[in-house]
């Protein structure tokens, strides 16, 4: 079996058991500057999922692909730490307020700059957003087949491979030929944890953005190490339509997120009585919780 190229697609979310008042901007984007950040969990699956097949395929290569403001240059650390042979980061002030469309279509620049690769994985969705259309989208504007809901790489030969697929109502067993894109279930593999030679060795990476702040020390391990240095492509490198990204290639809005938590004074203790259950129906049908 000949090595594959896969690009992993993964983003750093907010972390949104944390969401406060001051979670929106006034234009109605993310706040992403106040809030604390995570590995998005569906592209961590989705990472383990490629090195999988990079254990399974000597001379696999994968690389991972992240787009986000200059801290989501931790996801590519991430993935260098966990065993990925590449890092991309996709990074302008002009991609800011991006919605799934202006963000397909950005990745997609992206993923085409690439231009070599068999196999693009990327989690289900996102919580910060949990559309599970970037996936598909990327799939549908490089014209290529995808696959949805990947809990398992069942097999993989010289020009298909097979998964098993996580359906609400049982599973399924799909080839796809490539290139192709697939989107990985939760219910997939957890990914492996750091490896500590490749933090020893990576722990200072960092992209050109980065290093406008450095001190001379760092500036002078990344003329030694130009492996340290994380590709960081803009606008113009990636030669996107400004028409397309950001908010101006964003048809959708959104108009406010608001952080949910019940108290005590909110709850009811109800007995196992006809008239109990009855009650607390009719009470969620007035409030349109249901019917």
């Amino acid at each position: 079996m000949r090595p594959l190229k896969i690009v992993v697609l993964a983003k750093q979310v907010p972390d949104t058991r944390h969401v406060g008042p001051d979670a929106m901007k006034p234009d109605g984007t993310v706040n992403r500057g106040k809030l604390a950040t995570v590995f998005n969990p569906d592209d961590l699956h989705a990472l383990e999922l490629a090195l999988n097949i990079k254990d399974r395929i000597p001379g696999t290569e994968v690389t991972i692909l992240t787009m986000g403001p200059q801290k989501a240059a931790d996801i590519v650390r991430e993935g260098y730490y966990r065993g990925v042979d590449n890092g991309i980061m996709i990074s302008d002030r002009r991609f800011g307020g991006a919605d799934t469309l202006a963000t397909s279509y950005t990745i997609v620049q992206g993923i085409k700059k690439i231009s070599d690769y068999d196999l693009i994985v990327g989690g289900r969705q996102a919580i910060d957003g949990d559309t599970a259309q970037v996936g598909p989208q990327c799939a549908d504007k490089l014209n290529i087949p995808q696959v949805t809901y990947v809990e398992e790489i069942l097999e993989i030969e010289e020009d298909k491979i097979i998964a098993r697929r996580r359906l609400s109502k049982g599973i399924e067993t799909v080839a796809a030929p490539y290139p192709c894109l697939m989107t990985v279930h939760g219910s997939s593999p957890k990914c492996r944890s750091r490896i500590a030679k490749n933090v020893m060795k990576y722990k200072y990476a960092r992209t050109k953005s980065e290093l406008r702040s450095a001190d001379e020390v760092l500036l002078n391990l990344h003329k030694k190490r130009p492996y340290l240095t994380i590709p960081e492509w803009s606008v113009e490198d990636i030669e996107a339509d400004a028409s397309k990204i950001g908010l101006a290639g964003s048809p959708t809005k959104v108009k406010s997120v608001s952080s949910i938590v019940l108290t005590a004074n909110e709850s009811k203790i109800l007995t196992d009585s006809d008239s109990d259950i009855e009650g607390m129906i009719k009470e969620l049908i007035e409030h349109h919780t249901i019917g």
